[in-house]
Order: C-alpha cells, then structure tokens, then sequence
C-alpha cells in the first residue's frame, strides 16, 4: 500500500508539473498574431491629404489592425511634429508610424521620446538627421522637378505664402504612374504647405532610436531615388524598392501595406 501510494502521488506530481510546464511553454511560443496589433497611424505629406492613404488603409483595417490618418496641418516642421505628437499622446498601446513624402520630416521629429513607437516606416519620404532641411534634401542628388517653376506661390497673411504644384505639372512630377484623371483629382484637392517648412532645420531624430523601414519608389520625380537610398542607409532602415512615382502608396498600395506590416509585426 506504502509503495502503491507513494508511486500514485509521485505520478501524480509529475503529470502536474508536465501541465505546468506545458501551459508555460504555449504561453512561451504565443504567436505574434494572437497579441493585440499595433495602432498603424499614416501621415500624409504636403500636396496631398489623408486619402492618399486609403488604398493601404483598407488593407491594413482588413487585416486588424486599428489605423488613424490624421490631417497633416502642413505649416512648419516643428509646429506639425508638435501637433502630430499631440494625437499620438491619445493613443494607448504600441504605434506604428507611417510617413509619405514631407510626412517623413513631420514623424522623424513627433516620435521623439514616446515609448509607445515602435516602427517608423518611410514611404518615398524625406528621412531627416538633426539640422537638415526638405530643400537640402531634395537636391542634394539631381533629378527633382519639382523645383519653382513647377510651384504657385500664394499668399495667405502677411509675410506667409503657401505653396501648390502647378496643374501642368501635377500629373508628370507627382503622380505619373497614375491615371491622368486621378492625378486631376488630387490637384483639385491638394493641400498646400507653407513654404516656411521647405527650409525649417530637423531636430534629433526618432530614427536613431526606434527601427526603421524604407520604401524607395524608383520613378520618384520629387524626391529622387538615390538621395531616398541615401537617407533610408543613413537611418539603418530596412529597405524595399518598388517601380513607382511619388505617390507609391497609391500606385502600390500592395507593397507599401505589406511593408508596414512587416514592420507592426
């Protein structure tokens, strides 16, 4: 009987410690999909607006995950990282940031010190370190067209102007893997940036603290090809390329969506 018991209760131990380990083991090996998904938040840059999102939007909701494009309000480098950090201050949770063209400025600078970004990811995007400037960047490799002749200057207060690509040039420069009727479309409601933020100095950068991803669109007629690889390389980023325009989340909404769950996961 001794000896029964003993070998009953020792077996008994032993089945419980493999079930303890075993839930501590699936609770080791939980998948990544089963954890909750990170907020993905897609800051548009200038010339454009938050629907030049919706294309990766959709895809991204589709998938599960909670997405926020907010207005990028366009007015300066500082005044807009300011404003977008604000929003991202409402959220809860891990964030991924996702930034076209301009928006890249704008998120570089808005992630600073918030421990909830844990991606930056850069489509056709200007990736800047501390003291650089938009303009500096767009040329510092040839092959822009968006220069002044492509721009209208207007002013909207006294000593403010806002800039706008040009309709003749709308379509060629910025969208020209698109059809001619969309990239009417996005002149028609374009929202301009003031030209205070062509030239406004960076501040410290997320980048060198947060990871990073880079989509380089090949075809880029804004911001060209070579100087993206060069900010993308400078950042440490992980870096994709694709036959695009600037506009590539719209013409490849596809690789840019699968470039930014790579980095959510």
């Amino acid at each position: 009987m001794t000896t029964t018991r003993r070998t009953l209760l020792a077996g008994s131990a032993a089945a419980t410690a493999g079930v303890l380990l075993g839930a501590t083991s699936a609770q080791a090996h939980t998948r990544p999909d089963d954890l909750p998904k990170p907020t993905i938040v897609l800051v548009h840059g200038a010339f454009a607006d938050a629907s030049s999102w919706n294309g990766v939007a959709g895809r991204l909701m589709r998938a599960g995950y909670p997405v926020l494009a907010p207005a990028n309000p366009l007015r300066g480098v500082a005044a807009d990282a300011a404003y977008l950090a604000g929003v991202l201050a409402t959220l809860s949770g891990p964030v991924v940031l996702a930034a076209h063209s301009y928006g890249g400025m704008v998120i570089t600078n808005a992630a600073v010190g918030n421990a909830n970004v844990k991606a930056l990811v850069y489509v056709a995007a200007f990736t800047p370190d501390e003291g650089d400037t938009l303009v500096g960047l767009q040329t510092k490799y040839p092959g822009s067209k968006l220069g002044e002749a492509a721009l209208d200057f207007r002013p909207y207060g006294t000593g403010l102007v806002d800039a706008y690509v040009k309709h003749e040039s709308f379509h060629q420069v910025f969208a020209g893997d698109l059809p001619r009727s969309t990239a009417d479309l996005m002149w028609a409601g374009q929202r301009p940036s003031d030209v205070r933020a062509l030239q406004e100095p960076s501040g410290a950068p997320a980048w060198k603290e947060i990871p990073s991803w880079y989509l380089v669109a090949r075809d880029d007629k804004v911001l060209p090809a070579a100087a993206q690889r060069f900010m993308a390389q400078r950042a440490g980023a992980r870096i994709t390329e694709v036959r695009a325009s600037h506009v590539a989340m719209i013409s490849r909404p596809d690789v840019t969506f699968d470039l930014i769950a790579r980095a959510a996961r």
